[in-house]
């Protein structure tokens, strides 16, 4: 028998049918931890839908208001790994507890200052907060869903943050426009303290492997080859679909003549495809998760040059817009999921460390994307990069793939993908 259940009927073998079965519902957990990631999603993009307002009430320009966007992005980079280290030797729950009323406090600040310096830091503190929930989610949503539901399951923990562009992103602007840009603030800082009760209550306690953890043995999972593979395609195929979403407003009133009234609601289009695409893909990355992210970036890659070429068309470009949501971020829960796994004992680093490849991957492929406005590509210059950083996520994706075909033929599969792992272990 293999540890994970499943029967060798040959050397290097595993018969389809021993191999464990995914369950038919995810525990309720993945759901609660869901919401966390819906109300994370919603602040880290509703500030964009505020900045005029934001600007005008704290008299500063709105460049500098976009600094609210900026700091958090750093803040994630950061604040993932460092909390993830920090916390370490916390109950999960109890981390998640704390990322949550961190996340509340910070809220009522921004709500409450007019100092925008007090702002910055506030968004700093709430973007830490941030990065600490979102590698902890990721790993108790693994280990709660098992290994041959991993992906699915971050699937749909990641589904959260996609629905916050399709209806809490822009709820929060409408209501900003109500209320003032400090109702929103005010609206998620108490949605997060009703979480807290529903994360204390529905997140398991921790094993007993939890406490054998060691900063040590976090650390050494930094030597695998394959996590920092995981990780690079995490950056590329983010930056390279997020530069082009960053500014695809002028592309789309510029190039492809669309009224402006209507770019949000290319927007939703492009949210609502990303929804669907991150559950899709964790449910395709649990049985041929090298397959998945392989296909993902090709299809990516392709979509992006398409959308150079015929963004002089409104029609296909508003629905290559809606497809680059749906296969641009799908293959991202089974990465997160294959760098869990890529860490080995040190899964909450692994995870941490996703969060900040895809916002290094967004902030980098956002700030090139940006410089080529001003050059000879105009409006196209962000999706011709966005082609050039999609298809460098090929390179890793396919490294990924190779080590697996390298792989001794009598080793044992473990974790997500079972299927795709032993056609690539045993051709």
């Amino acid at each position: 028998m293999s540890p994970r259940g499943g029967v060798l009927s040959a050397p290097g073998h595993v018969r389809t049918e021993d191999r464990e079965r995914p369950p038919a519902r995810l525990p309720m957990v993945i759901y609660v931890l869901a919401l966390g990631t819906f109300l994370m999603g919603t602040t880290e993009f509703v500030v964009a839908g505020l900045l005029p307002e934001i600007a005008g009430d704290l008299r500063v320009s709105v460049g500098q208001a976009g600094l609210l966007i900026t700091v958090f992005a750093v803040g994630m980079v950061v604040g993932a790994p460092l909390m993830a280290m920090l916390t370490l030797r916390l109950p999960r729950r109890w981390t998640l507890v704390l990322a949550l009323a961190v996340f509340a406090v910070g809220h009522v600040i921004v709500a409450l200052t007019s100092s925008f310096p007090l702002l910055l830091a506030a968004r700093f503190l709430t973007a830490m907060a941030t990065g600490a929930f979102w590698a902890v989610a990721n790993v108790v949503a693994a280990r709660a869903a098992g290994p041959a539901a991993s992906s699915r399951a971050l699937g749909v923990v990641g589904s959260g943050a996609m629905l916050a562009n399709v209806v809490g992103v822009p709820a929060g602007a409408f209501a900003g426009q109500l209320m003032g840009w400090r109702g929103p603030f005010w609206a998620l800082a108490a949605l997060a303290a009703a979480a807290t009760v529903l994360i204390a209550r529905h997140v398991p306690q921790d094993g007993s492997d939890q406490q054998a953890v060691s900063i040590r043995s976090e650390i050494s999972a930094l030597r695998s080859g394959r996590l920092w593979l995981a990780l690079a395609a995490c950056a590329t195929t983010t930056g390279g679909v997020l530069s082009t979403y960053s500014y695809i407003s002028p592309l789309l009133t510029d190039r492809a003549h669309i009224a402006a009234g209507l770019v949000p609601l290319v927007l939703v289009g492009f949210g609502a495809g990303a929804l669907v695409g991150f559950l899709l893909g964790g449910r395709l990355g649990d049985h041929r998760p090298y397959t998945t992210i392989i296909v993902a970036a090709a299809v990516t890659t392709s979509l992006l040059l398409a959308i150079v070429l015929l963004s002089g068309f409104a029609v296909p470009t508003v629905a290559l817009v809606a497809l680059l949501g749906l296969f641009g971020l799908g293959a991202n829960p089974v990465l997160i999921s294959l760098a869990v796994r890529f860490a080995g004992r040190a899964p909450t680093l692994g995870s941490a460390l996703t969060v900040s490849a895809f916002n290094l991957g967004t902030a980098a492929g956002s700030w090139i994307a940006g410089l080529t406005l001003d050059s000879s590509l105009g409006a196209t210059g962000p999706a011709a990069i966005g082609t050039a950083i999609a298809a460098l996520t090929l390179i890793p994706t396919v490294a990924i793939a190779h080590t697996q075909r390298r792989r001794p033929a009598g080793s044992v599969i473990r974790g997500s993908g079972d299927a795709d792992a032993a056609s690539i272990t045993n051709p």
